[in-house]
């Protein structure tokens, strides 16, 4: 679905603007310039407070998965994931590297199917095929797979 009609006028962001409309919103800062971001990612990224919560301004619009199984967008802060099996989950900070570095959804992990909680020691991260985890005693990252 494409963007529709405006359902707002250009309205200030912190730190830039932004329109609604009908299929989605598109987001401007001067460090990121304008994205579009509709649909699952959009609901996840306003729930994590839009611009103003961890993420910042999209970097990218929503753009498909090199595998067209899902779509992604970038931000300043991080990554939002969706697939029709997984729903929309932000990757952010440690996870969000050592998941590039293994090759995003394309990896054994696949794509992430819960956003990073709290777990005895440390972070999780939930993905299809395993588990990113951070020791807080090592400060490092470890991949399990399921």
């Amino acid at each position: 679905m494409g963007a529709g009609f405006p359902v707002t006028g250009d309205s200030r962001a912190l730190g830039g603007w932004f329109t609604h409309f009908q299929g989605g919103s598109i987001y401007y800062s001067p460090a990121s310039g304008a994205h579009f971001t509709g649909g699952a990612i959009r609901d996840r990224w306003a729930a994590m407070g839009w611009e103003r919560g961890g993420m910042g301004f999209p970097t990218t619009d929503d753009t498909p998965t090199p595998n067209r199984k899902g779509w992604y967008t970038h931000f300043q802060g991080g990554s939002i994931y969706w697939s029709a099996a997984t729903g929309a989950h932000a990757v952010r900070g440690g996870f969000r590297d050592t998941w590039a570095s293994m090759g995003w959804e394309n990896s054994w992990l696949g794509f992430p199917t819960k956003d990073e909680y709290s777990v005895e020691g440390g972070t999780r991260m939930d993905f299809q095929g395993g588990t990113l985890s951070w020791s807080r005693s090592t400060g490092k990252i470890t991949a399990r797979r399921s």
